[in-house]
């Protein structure tokens, strides 16, 4: 089985410092603020299309992290006193009760609630109270990168290597692999790699062949 590049990612966990904010700066910035306590808002909302990095920046919190599309009754939901649940809408009454009475909890406590999903609260189909809940704390919207923006930063980490990656195969990238800017920054990581270890440039016929997997018997 030929090796695929894919094989080849790093493991680098979702931080603030390897997330590309592009036009989101000013919401980074924010929540960065929220999360070190530099205001007494007890919740933070993140919203905006797939791959706009919601997840991403949930994860980077170090928040105990909820998934509410693989846990919509929010069973995994403890006791800790900053929380971070994700894809909020996908919640299911009984996530939707525990989600507020969270929310209620932690704000008594003291404590921190993040929170995400594709659209702001008033257009969720939730439960008013938590619809209430979730809009009283900050809001802010994350915009997903352009295919320029992405092509930018992927320029700047192979400069940054040293790795000789033109806009041809930047373009291929962008066209062929998948699309969320973490791991398109894995990729660049994962290539430079490879072509030290094989001693070869990075042209399409390479990109391709790293983006194709062949077995054989």
């Amino acid at each position: 089985m030929r090796q695929l590049l894919l094989d080849l990612l790093p493991d680098s966990p979702p931080g603030l410092d390897n997330f590309v904010a592009g036009t989101n700066a000013e919401t980074v910035a924010a929540l960065t603020a929220w999360l070190a306590g530099a205001t007494e808002d007890p919740s933070f909302y993140l919203y905006g299309e797939p791959g706009c990095g919601r997840s991403h920046l949930l994860q980077a919190s170090g928040f105990a992290y909820i998934d509410a599309a693989r846990d919509p009754a929010l069973k995994t939901a403890g006791d800790d006193e900053l929380l971070a649940v994700d894809n909020v809408e996908s919640l299911d009454e009984t996530g939707q009760i525990a989600l507020f009475n969270q929310f209620n909890r932690l704000k008594m406590a003291g404590g921190r609630l993040l929170t995400a999903a594709g659209q702001p609260p008033q257009h969720l189909a939730l439960r008013e109270d938590l619809r209430t809940r979730l809009g009283s704390g900050l809001i802010y919207r994350l915009q997903p990168l352009s295919d320029a923006e992405k092509a930018e930063a992927l320029a700047a980490q192979a400069r940054d290597r040293a790795l000789k990656l033109g806009p041809e195969a930047i373009d291929y990238l962008l066209r062929h692999a998948p699309r969320d800017m973490r791991t398109l920054s894995d990729f660049v990581v994962a290539l430079d790699r490879y072509t030290l270890e094989h001693k070869r440039a990075v042209t399409l016929p390479l990109l391709r062949e790293l983006l194709t997997q062949e077995t054989s018997s």
